[in-house]
């Protein structure tokens, strides 16, 4: 299937009021900065939005298990035998980071917006107002799906079980996410076909020693000293175990042992995060880390407990829709403000579970603060993360013209087959 995109005449029209958006948005983004929430319970995110999206006519649903949002956009335009619909997607949760941007508007709650879900909330809730301006020309329904808990807690996952793609009835035809970073220029819009963004895996450890005096380890058996051989270990097993065009990337983020510094503890733990991208990768370091982690204690005589847990799979877009969503960007911006990634990313995303059911796409936005050189840019999630929130009224602009000319595409196909 060929998805074009093109500018629907009365659409772009109601569309011309984005721009003035741009400072109701920054505003939005700034309160949401502020104040933000982590994991499934966002109680007064929701409230922001909620309060953002009112009077727009969206029929508004809450999430039971989670502080989500579910808005649809009844489209006045869509044919009474086909009426589809499009989701665009925004997370609205935050990290537990101590923010040092010094911004007059940083977050001092302990938690911080240093992924740029704030900018995602506020891009959507602008895409969501310039629909509502253009909703009799619409051809077909949009979903807004607002989303807690991206940051490890599986947030889509919840809102699937709870009904988000049947929101307008049917499923959505197509589906749509944009992701700003802090570390590409102001403006520039990325994605690709294919893989987009790796699988994620956690490797939970706990290597069982024994306990003893520091001044005699010969009568203990240190854990400590094992776990991090197999710290290394799993280094060099992912890079020479794996055809680097297929690669693994293995973070150990977390290592705790021992209370003291004079006592050698009874035991070691430590947990990695594993990113990959082919289905054949994962099934091997599902039987191989486990496999490596116990052989190396037991050669020194202490034994280990270990956990494969698979978190997230491949955010894969869909080849036309990625076309679209590229051809997009560079027909709103131009062609200088589109790059099509070569390789993917290395970084995991739980909308990859919406990409599994629905075909659609998502990319990124550039959001690197034009005062400072790509070298300064400090990267997502970092404590000093900070982001060009002049680029929300684009942000707005391109996920409403998504939504509009997908749903123009498909009535045009549906005449098609009528005729």
């Amino acid at each position: 299937m060929t998805v074009s995109a093109g500018p629907e005449s009365a659409v772009r029209l109601a569309f011309d009021a984005a721009p003035a958006l741009g400072g109701e948005l920054i505003a939005l983004r700034r309160a949401l900065h502020a104040g933000p929430e982590l994991g499934l319970e966002l109680p007064a995110t929701q409230a922001r939005v909620l309060d953002a999206i009112a009077g727009l006519g969206l029929e508004v649903s809450l999430g039971r298990r989670t502080s989500s949002i579910v808005a649809v956009l009844r489209g006045g335009g869509a044919d009474d035998g086909h009426r589809p619909s499009v989701l665009l997607r925004a997370d609205m949760d935050a990290l537990p980071i101590v923010e040092r941007t010094g911004l007059p508007f940083a977050s001092t709650n302990g938690a911080m917006h240093a992924c740029g879900h704030d900018l995602h909330t506020a891009g959507l809730v602008g895409a969501a107002r310039l629909l509502a301006a253009a909703r009799a020309e619409l051809d077909g329904d949009v979903i807004f799906m607002f989303q807690p808990g991206e940051e490890g807690h599986d947030g889509a996952a919840v809102m699937l079980e709870e009904g988000v793609l049947e929101a307008a009835g049917e499923p959505p035809v197509a589906a749509y996410g944009l992701h700003v970073t802090s570390e590409l220029p102001s403006g520039l819009f990325t994605n690709r076909p294919g893989a987009y963004m790796a699988a994620i895996s956690e490797l939970g450890v706990i290597v069982h020693g024994k306990g003893g005096h520091s001044s005699r380890p010969h009568q203990a058996l240190d854990p400590v000293q094992v776990a991090a051989e197999i710290v290394t270990a799993l280094q060099s097993y992912v890079t020479r175990r794996f055809d680097v065009f297929d690669p693994v990337v293995l973070t150990v983020g977390r290592f705790q042992a021992g209370s003291a510094p004079n006592v050698i503890p009874a035991e070691a733990e430590f947990t990695a995060v594993i990113r990959s991208f082919s289905d054949v990768v994962g099934v091997q370091l599902a039987h191989g880390l486990p496999r490596l982690v116990r052989g190396i204690a037991e050669a020194h005589g202490l034994s280990a407990d270990v956990v494969f847990s698979p978190r997230l799979p491949v955010t894969v877009n869909d080849a036309a829709e990625a076309g679209f969503w590229a051809r997009t960007a560079a027909g709103l911006f131009g062609s200088d403000r589109y790059e099509s990634m070569a390789q993917p990313r290395m970084s995991s995303e739980d909308f990859s579970r919406v990409l599994q059911r629905v075909p659609g796409s998502y990319g990124h936005l550039g959001a690197g603060m034009p005062d400072l050189a790509p070298g300064e840019r400090a990267p997502l999630h970092s404590a000093e993360a900070r982001f060009d929130d002049g680029v929300l009224a684009d942000h707005a602009l391109f996920l409403a013209s998504l939504a509009a000319d997908r749903l123009a595409e498909s009535a045009r196909s549906w005449r098609r087959l009528e005729s």
